[in-house]
């Protein structure tokens, strides 16, 4: 039995703590039954933003006639398109692995690690022709990451359909496609889909699209999606069956509002995008002193300990915040604390995510709707995309940033609607991470034309030291 220093559960962001004990000398362990990367690389946020792109471009064909330019989409090659996102992505993933062979302080094992103890570990390998075997760690990282969620829908068992895992590179684009889920990956998916021609319905349970966000970016995304698909809010997916070769989703009103009565959604596919869980049952984790909660999410400390000592977590296994920078970030802090036996504490108040639907999404901190219902003042301001110029170049007539921020000027939340919405929000995290408050983004100098004018014009209105000096060019009125 090999004993290692550090073995990570995971090839994803975890892997990292390896690599950076590996440079310190120590050995290390990478178990991962799968590519190298994690979700992220071949069959979550890169591969999808990379065909989001695409949509992105048969968009703007679609719209240039407006700025004066004759053009249109004649063809949309599938198969061209998925094959050469495929072959970038698992290109990549495979590089990490050969990166991580190369180094002499770490090995790779190709399987699923299952504990046999609070350290030792089994490893059942995916080549078949190999036997199972047994190492241990003085200290684990469990970074096995997530799966999608198969929700408990009356006939699920006898359809075929797909989940976020597999549907991005299917051989042929679906003719017709029922997405059940209302979240990010469902609208991500659901414009990419309805953008290169496919017929779309979305059945999201709330009342709006990507209900979690702010009331007024919901809206705007739901409004948005209403252009490429069928979008049924406020309807849950009850049953499915098989029907001439393509599948029936019977989806039924959450709500006994008057009027909203049951429907049947027919498509060649389904598409399931109804959340993602912890890998964690892979694990025997009943061996061990490791905790999880209700939905099989790791319970850790604020420095990612476990309940076991010597074992720490990070990533989808811990549950939110669900995000490939969040793994990322997660990594650090447990580097730190593992490697210089340091007493860092995960921080999410400053985490930012994005939406990549049309328009595009961007938020920070809290929305309006969770600092109400918790009876916390604060002040909001929201500004059109046309208080920049170049927001009105655009004509990004539905974009706008949504500043909130507390009575002494704390910087509470950002939302931004628009074009290069995931990259204008930036300034706002380094202000939120730094401490900073609303004067720290509208006090520095703002190129023009740019579209972080559109920040400054929020956050200037928002400032307690503006002195009515802004441009003659902004009007927030509108």
């Amino acid at each position: 039995m090999e004993t290692y220093d550090i073995v990570v559960l995971g090839g994803g962001s975890g892997s990292q703590v390896a690599t950076a004990a590996a440079d310190q000398g120590l050995e290390s362990a990478v178990v991962e039954p799968g590519p190298l990367g994690g979700a992220c690389i071949t069959r979550g946020c890169v591969p999808s933003k990379a065909l989001i792109h695409r949509a992105d471009v048969i968009e703007t064909v679609r719209s240039a006639e407006s700025f004066g330019v004759g053009a249109q989409v004649t063809a949309v090659d599938y198969d061209e398109i998925t094959t050469a996102v495929h072959d970038t992505v698992y290109e990549q993933a495979a590089n990490k692995a050969a990166n991580l062979q190369t180094d002499d302080n770490v090995t790779l094992y190709r399987g699923v690690g299952r504990f046999v103890d609070d350290r030792m570990i089994d490893i059942e390998p995916t080549d078949e022709t190999t036997d199972t075997e047994r190492i241990r760690g003085e200290t684990v990282i469990i970074a096995v990451g997530g799966r999608p969620m198969e929700p408990p829908i009356d006939g699920l068992e006898d359809v075929d359909y797909r989940t976020s895992d597999d549907v991005l590179f299917l051989d042929e684009q679906p003719d017709e496609l029922v997405i059940v889920g209302g979240g990010y990956i469902g609208v991500e998916l659901g414009y990419f889909f309805g953008a290169l021609g496919t017929d779309v319905s979305i059945v999201g349970r709330s009342d709006q699209l990507v209900p979690r966000e702010d009331d007024d970016v919901s809206a705007v995304v739901t409004d948005s999606l209403e252009t490429h698909c069928e979008v049924y809010t406020g309807y849950e997916a009850a049953a499915v069956a098989e029907a001439d070769g393509g599948v029936t989703v019977t989806a039924e009103p959450t709500d006994d509002e008057p009027g909203a009565n049951t429907v049947e959604l027919r498509a060649t596919d389904l598409l399931l995008a109804t959340g993602r869980q912890p890998n964690t049952d892979t694990l025997a984790l009943e061996t061990t002193g490791v905790e999880t909660d209700e939905t099989g999410a790791i319970e850790t400390d604020e420095f990612l300990k476990t309940t076991a000592d010597g074992i720490w977590a990070l990533g989808d296994a811990v549950g939110e915040p669900p995000f490939k920078h969040a793994a990322d970030y997660e990594t650090r802090v447990v580097t730190e604390n593992v490697l210089e036996e340091s007493q860092r504490a995960v921080d999410y108040e400053a985490m930012p995510h994005a939406i990549f639907t049309n328009p595009q999404v961007a938020s920070v901190g809290r929305t309006e709707g969770g600092l109400a219902d918790e009876g916390r003042e604060y002040e909001a301001v929201t500004v059109p995309y046309g208080a920049a110029p170049l927001g009105m170049i655009l004509e990004a007539d539905d974009g706008f940033v949504k500043a909130i921020a507390g009575s002494d000027g704390e910087i509470l939340g950002c939302h931004i609607v628009g074009p290069q919405a995931s990259t204008l929000l930036h300034e706002v995290v380094v202000a939120m991470d730094g401490g900073g408050t609303v004067d720290d983004v509208a006090d520095p100098i703002h190129v023009h034309p740019a579209l972080n004018e559109v920040v400054y014009a929020a956050f200037d209105e928002l400032s307690e030291t503006s002195y009515s000096t802004a441009p003659d060019w902004r009007d927030v009125s509108s």
